[in-house]
């Protein structure tokens, strides 16, 4: 009786247990077999856990802002062709819209990385699931992630490998499916992703790797950019011949599968069966050499006419086309070098040292700046010598003198005043004073061949000297006058010198740009257009306002312009050239050296000057490029010779 008792109660706590496991009333190994109903409440008790983690975890986690990262776009410089100069800042991304990707480049993307994108809620289980096996072996969470997944980690979360990190990827990818179209993902997806080569987004990266827009991708280029999204380290062709393999294997797989996805026909995929080799050299975002002088202009220009300030434009995402033609610039930096360098020695010759250069052409017909050199290197020179204000014009001011003379009707005395003379005064009385000169008694007299070297004519002046005849012709059509002649001529009023008797032969201090500009006024026949260096610029791709060209003005008579003009021919002609020009001379006495050279299609100033950066003062020029050069006079012109004769070829 009392084991029977015993037994009883043994089994009464047996019930009592809330699980009969081990199990009772079974020996030997299947006593720690669980029960079928066992198995099954435990599966239903793990699958209720993870969908109440699940629910906690999706209603916890909200769609973040942006990274910053996510933010950043450079700002992209264009030619005046529409060719990509430079893009700068910290990141290389130039955001675009779907419709401005080739097709075929997209199809390779979702070929290549979630053939399914279309068509499934945005998220992989099974990629997942791979990050919490790769988890608990120790690995890398990275799994077969969507593009959906991919743009949530790129735009909302951090690059971390965990999978806390890979969770909230998963969660939000779930719900971004649901608040955003696909074509929106995957415009994000595309404008985020990394391709290498210093390139975020694949306009940067059709930049990078091809040098054109993304809009003009063709199939082949396209799958080598999607490619990329593997890993550019082991797949740009560019880093060596294992890459290269990997590469095109890895092209000729996206190009197949989009056959078999139905992205492509086979008769397409059957015209691409040459590797589409990449450019060698990496993207370059350097402002070394004339860009940086480039963008600097273009930007002080962009933010006079917009309103833009630094730190609007320091955020990015700006296209920015100017009105550089890539062909001049780097003509005229070639020429300015072979020059240099062939008639300098600054290792023998003491005064070719810190000699200093800045150079620009204009387009007379509407102010278009199409070149300039502004030094050696923008990261090194950081002055831009092309829109400098220190370096005195010299005698190169004096076709100004001559056209203020003649717009403001200067007399020429001894001549009568016929009904003849004042019936053609319109074009006899410029040609009159342009052809007169100073006699000894100090009066302005018309050539009758009693003008010599010691008292040249005006027109004569020009090319060969003349200083005293210029100080007294601008002393008698008024200093002021002069002044008011070359400010509407196109130079700033802040260049200006004082008015003192030498202001007439060039004291006044115009940059290379507004050189050429006010002498672009002449081959103009008098009508001004000021510089301008952006034809238009884009963000988000709507267009700032304010960047019309800047309105035209008249500042000569057409007859006073003409008549300059072809009183500047002397100049030419003594170069051999049939060219109107204006240059610094032998009686310079001051620290510069100017030559600018003009047709109707393009006005060209160019400076030539010493600096040495630890003295901000000017340094002599005399014996500048050797004992014929005198004061450097020959360098600006053989510059220009050089950069006009590259023109032409």
């Amino acid at each position: 009786m009392g084991t029977h008792a015993q037994e009883n109660k043994s089994r009464r706590r047996g019930r009592r247990r809330l699980v009969d496991y081990p199990r009772t009333g079974r020996s030997g190994i299947r006593r720690w077999l669980p029960s079928w109903r066992q198995l099954l409440g435990t599966a239903g008790l793990f699958v209720t856990a993870v969908a109440v983690l699940f629910i906690c975890v999706y209603v916890s986690v909200d769609i973040p802002d942006e990274n910053e990262a996510a933010r950043r776009e450079a700002n992209v410089y264009y030619w005046s062709d529409g060719t990509q100069m430079v893009s700068t800042g910290e990141v290389n991304r130039q955001n675009v819209e779907l419709d401005q990707i080739a097709p075929s480049a997209v199809h390779a993307v979702i070929a290549a990385e979630n053939e399914t994108f279309y068509r499934d809620s945005g998220v992989s289980p099974k990629g997942l699931a791979r990050a919490g096996v790769n988890m608990v072996r120790g690995q890398e969470t990275q799994g077969g992630s969507t593009i959906t997944q991919q743009y949530v980690k790129n735009t909302y979360l951090s690059q971390d490998q965990t999978v806390t990190r890979k969770v909230k990827e998963f969660v939000i990818a779930l719900k971004l499916d649901r608040k955003k179209s696909k074509d929106e993902i995957l415009k994000g997806y595309l404008n985020t992703s990394w391709f290498g080569r210093g390139a975020n987004g694949i306009e940067a990266a059709a930049h990078a790797y091809y040098g054109i827009p993304a809009k003009k991708l063709n199939p082949s280029q396209g799958a080598l950019l999607a490619a990329m999204l593997k890993g550019a380290d082991l797949y740009d062709p560019a880093v060596g011949a294992a890459n290269h393999e990997r590469a095109r294997e890895r092209w000729e797989w996206i190009l197949d599968r989009q056959v078999g996805v139905g992205l492509m026909t086979k008769k397409e995929r059957a015209k691409y069966r040459t590797f589409p080799e990449p450019r060698r050299q990496s993207r370059s975002t350097s402002l070394g050499g004339q860009t940086g002088y480039l963008v600097d202009i273009a930007n002080r220009y962009l933010k006079q006419r917009t309103g833009l300030t630094d730190r609007e434009l320091a955020r990015g995402g700006y296209e920015i086309h100017t009105t550089f033609d890539k062909g001049k610039v780097r003509g005229l930096e070639r020429a300015v070098r072979r020059v240099l360098a062939r008639d300098t020695d600054p290792e023998k010759r003491a005064a070719d040292r810190h000699v200093q250069v800045g150079a620009a052409s204009v387009r007379p017909s509407d102010g278009a700046l199409v070149a300039l050199y502004g030094g050696p290197d923008a990261t090194e020179h950081f002055t831009n010598n092309a829109d400098t204000s220190g370096v005195p014009a010299g005698s190169a001011f004096k076709p100004f003198v001559l056209a203020s003379a003649l717009q403001h009707g200067m007399a020429v005395r001894d001549v009568p005043a016929t009904e003849a003379h004042l019936a053609r005064a319109p074009d006899l009385g410029p040609s009159i004073l342009a052809d007169s000169y100073y006699a000894t008694d100090g009066t302005l007299r018309p050539a009758d061949g009693a003008a010599d070297a010691d008292h040249p004519t005006l027109r004569r002046a020009l090319a060969s000297g003349g200083n005293a005849t210029y100080v007294r012709l601008g002393t008698d059509v008024g200093r002021d006058k002069v002044r008011r002649t070359a400010v509407d001529a196109g130079m700033l009023r802040r260049s200006m010198a004082r008015l003192e008797p030498t202001f007439s032969i060039g004291t006044s201090t115009p940059s290379a740009i507004r050189m050429a500009t006010a002498y672009g006024t002449f081959a103009a026949d008098g009508i001004r257009h000021d510089p301008y260096s952006v034809t238009k610029a884009l963000r988000d791709g709507e267009r700032l306002p304010g960047l019309t060209p800047p309105s035209a003005s008249r500042a000569l008579d057409p007859q006073v312009a003409r008549q300059v003009t072809d009183a500047l021919r002397e100049v030419g002609k003594d170069l051999g050239t049939d060219v109107s020009a204006g240059r610094t001379g032998d009686q310079d006495r001051l620290k510069s050296a100017w030559f600018t050279g003009f047709t109707k299609d393009l006005s060209t100033a160019v400076t030539l000057f010493r600096l040495d950066p630890d003295n901000p003062q000017l340094l002599p020029m005399s014996g500048v490029g050797g004992r014929k050069s005198q004061r450097g006079n020959v360098l600006p012109p053989r510059i220009w010779q050089e950069y006009a004769a590259g023109s032409r070829s």
